[in-house]
């Protein structure tokens, strides 16, 4: 196994960094969470994106939050046909094994699985179109709600629009597997949509009832 590389020296300094300084100082906690498990209140499905730092957003702790993170935060609509579903099995163990209370949609600005979506539905980006795309493939999920923002021309807000339509649609698919809809109808689960302004740190949550994103 050549193609596998020593880790670069800057992360190896970065680890020793940490382990003198936040592991060292907290150690207790981490030996706590390594012998009694993980009973963590949420589970956050956000997107890849580097600049999405979920536990800095909530100043979270190690514990606090079982994380998903997906090319654009998507939840696929369940389907049971045995194919490799990471997004589903993550929901599943959260849901079904650890309990969590909450389960929270996080978007963000500056998405650029959705302007995938927007460029491929839009005709300008065939290499997305293509079948072996698993981008494209996977932005699928999205292509639905298109219609939604098609007809708005100043494209900041489009993207903007349908980065929120993004997670919307998320919540939608959460509700068809059969154990997030029977916990969120026994009151133990809870559904959350938010959306993030990278630049300006701000933080949205969709209220269903005004069918709109509300400053927190």
């Amino acid at each position: 196994m050549d193609y596998a590389k020593p880790l670069p020296s800057y992360l190896v300094k970065r680890y020793h960094g940490w382990k003198a300084t936040t592991y060292t100082e907290n150690q207790v906690w981490y030996r706590r969470l390594a012998t009694e498990g993980q009973r963590p209140r949420a589970m956050v499905i956000s997107c890849c994106d580097s600049r999405v730092h979920v536990t800095s957003i909530f100043g979270a702790d190690q514990g606090e939050f079982f994380i998903h993170r997906n090319i654009a935060n998507l939840v696929p609509p369940y389907e049971p046909d045995g194919d490799h579903h990471g997004t589903s099995a993550t929901i599943e163990y959260a849901v079904t094994v650890l309990k969590v209370a909450h389960l929270i949609v996080l978007g963000h600005s500056q998405c650029g699985g959705v302007q995938g979506c927007i460029d491929m539905c839009a005709g300008h980006a065939p290499q997305l179109e293509a079948r072996e795309s698993f981008v494209g493939r996977w932005m699928d999920i999205l292509k639905p709600k298109y219609g939604l923002v098609a007809d708005i021309e100043d494209a900041h807000e489009q993207a903007r629009q349908f980065e929120r339509h993004a997670v919307v649609a998320s919540l939608e698919n959460l509700m068809t597997f059969p154990f997030v809809s029977s916990a969120v109808q026994d009151g133990s689960l809870s559904l959350h949509g938010l959306w993030t302004d990278i630049g300006e740190g701000g933080l949205q949550c969709y209220d269903p009832h005004n069918k709109r994103f509300e400053a927190v």
